[in-house]
């Protein structure tokens, strides 16, 4: 007993010491579930490229793409609780749970919280012919055209779809899901008119809006935002959708286990991000908002995430969608 009780203390000394010298040179694998190019994709190689200056060692992006972003989440909840394995996935942390029936793993248990990063706007937008020009016109068209309606999304579980949820649940009016595999094409149809109206990041239709190829009507902030091209929107609670809203946050996990000395150099290097000059200007260039409230710090983000698991289950249970 005293030889294994002399392992164990040995075994947890090097692990301590491990942690302590992290990252020691190695290079740091920061999953994307998405695929390279979307939105994630760009907020994951801004943050590496700032989390790197604190961490002195080269962070480098794995996209791991598939089923709503589960693929590459459970590679990094199965992954060795090192540090050395992150994932940065948005608010399909918090959808998962109710879109997937069996998920091989557990949001809320398998993950440890390492701060969040941003919140992209949403703004809701319709076909150029659309005869609507605000949201009080847009309401009376939905009334007049109900079971003739179109809304678009970039696919089972993506933020237009969610956000399409939540807006037909507000208004209490069913329309019919038009799911793209991403959202260009589904851009793209809203151009040519097959469909009608899509509710998507500022991320994908600030450069529409500020054209002004579509209908833009509405915003999903609790306040107007500030950039040039959308500071006339209105907010959709401001329009007379009380409480609605709805953005796409991003955060970053490790695998539960991890050394909470190695948690706490990750999140240092996360806050220290959150303040870089180069990380905020091309944040602000993507319409995304920084976060730089308490959520940064781990406990107050899984509070959010639970909140938010709490807020979506009954709304994706309601509407019957499965991604299983």
């Amino acid at each position: 007993m005293k030889k294994l009780l002399a392992l164990t203390a040995i075994a947890a000394a090097a692990v301590g010491a491990h942690a302590q010298d992290f990252p020691a040179g190695k290079t740091v694998t920061l999953v994307v579930p998405f695929a390279a190019g979307g939105p994630t994709d760009r907020v994951a190689r801004d943050l590496a490229e700032a989390m790197q200056k604190t961490l002195g060692t080269t962070i480098v992006v794995d996209n791991t793409a598939g089923a709503g972003s589960s693929i590459g989440t459970a590679k990094v909840a199965r992954a060795n609780p090192d540090g050395y394995t992150l994932l940065l996935n948005h608010i399909g942390m918090s959808t998962m749970p109710a879109l997937y029936r069996k998920l091989p793993f557990n949001v809320e248990t398998d993950f440890e919280y390492l701060g969040m990063v941003n919140e992209v706007p949403m703004t809701l937008i319709g076909k150029p012919g659309l005869p609507a020009n605000n949201y009080k016109e847009l309401t009376a068209w939905i009334d007049a055209n109900k079971g003739k309606i179109n809304l678009g999304n970039a696919g089972l579980g993506a933020a237009s779809h969610l956000c399409g949820l939540l807006f037909q649940s507000a208004i209490k009016v069913e329309m019919t899901p038009v799911p793209y595999k991403g959202t260009a094409p589904a851009i793209a149809d809203l151009l040519g008119g097959q469909i009608d109206l899509l509710c998507d990041q500022t991320t994908n239709t600030t450069s529409q809006i500020e054209a002004k190829k579509v209908k833009a009507y509405a915003v999903t902030t609790a306040k107007r935002l500030t950039t040039p091209a959308l500071k006339d929107l209105p907010t959709l609670s401001e329009s007379g959708l009380k409480d609605f809203e709805v953005s796409i946050w991003h955060g970053v996990y490790a695998p539960k286990g991890t050394p909470a000395p190695v948690l706490k150099k990750l999140n240092e290097a996360i806050t220290a991000a959150m303040k870089d000059p180069g990380f905020i200007k091309r944040e602000e260039a993507l319409g995304a908002v920084i976060t730089t409230d308490k959520r940064t710090q781990p406990a107050e983000h899984k509070k959010f995430v639970s909140a938010e698991i709490a807020k979506w289950g009954p709304i994706i249970k309601a509407a019957g969608v499965y991604a299983d």
